[in-house]
């Protein structure tokens, strides 16, 4: 009797041990929030440096008397990664340009899918399979008069016990027809990573 309820008592806490254990749950986050996961560029650093060098654009008089009359066309070019690390800066483009469009003071020529309307335009037009008259024309886009482009650089610091990562991020639009750079922009980041004694 005793080993019976031996063998019952050891398959009981052998449910319950196995009842606990560790499973995944997945949850829906605040995409705003802050995000210190680790010290490499993330979420909240993409946010900071787009958001800042738009309202930085935004805000310059030079755009201010740009803008005033009409929405000038730019063409954004994709950001330069000066880093060590692989960082999507496709992401920083796209909700730089994003940004812009939305204020409603520019036009963009995206120069990314150029070859894709190429493409769609000689099908219209050489087909054969497309209306001649509902077809659109070859030689009617218009050109980019300014250019939106940067860099993101950095420095990265370390010893035993601390970690230290500085990010700099440069914007510049340029006036394609006369060479001349009319406005520019930083902003900065820097995170640090340090070990911490805890005493019991």
């Amino acid at each position: 009797m005793k080993k019976l309820i031996m063998i019952t008592s050891v398959a009981l806490t052998l449910t319950l041990i196995g009842g606990c254990t560790n499973k995944s749950v997945v949850r829906y986050g605040d995409a705003t929030a802050v995000e210190t996961t680790d010290i490499s560029f993330g979420s909240t650093d993409l946010q900071k440096v787009a958001g800042q060098m738009t309202d930085s654009l935004l805000l310059s008089p030079v755009v201010g008397t740009l803008t005033a009359n009409s929405r000038p066309i730019i063409f954004v070019e994709s950001i330069k990664n000066k880093t060590s690390e692989h960082i999507d800066t496709e992401s920083i483009t796209d909700s730089i340009a994003t940004k812009l469009l939305r204020s409603g003071k520019f036009r963009f020529v995206d120069m990314d899918r150029v070859a894709a309307a190429r493409k769609q335009l000689e099908f219209q037009q050489n087909s054969g399979m497309v209306d001649t008259n509902k077809a659109m024309q070859l030689g009617k886009q218009v050109g980019a008069q300014y250019m939106l482009y940067g860099n993101l650089a950095s420095i990265v610091k370390s010893n035993k016990d601390k970690s230290d990562v500085y990010y700099k991020f440069t914007l510049r639009l340029m006036d394609l027809e006369s060479g001349l750079v009319e406005w520019a922009d930083e902003t900065e980041i820097r995170k640090t990573k340090e070990k911490e004694f805890v005493s019991w």
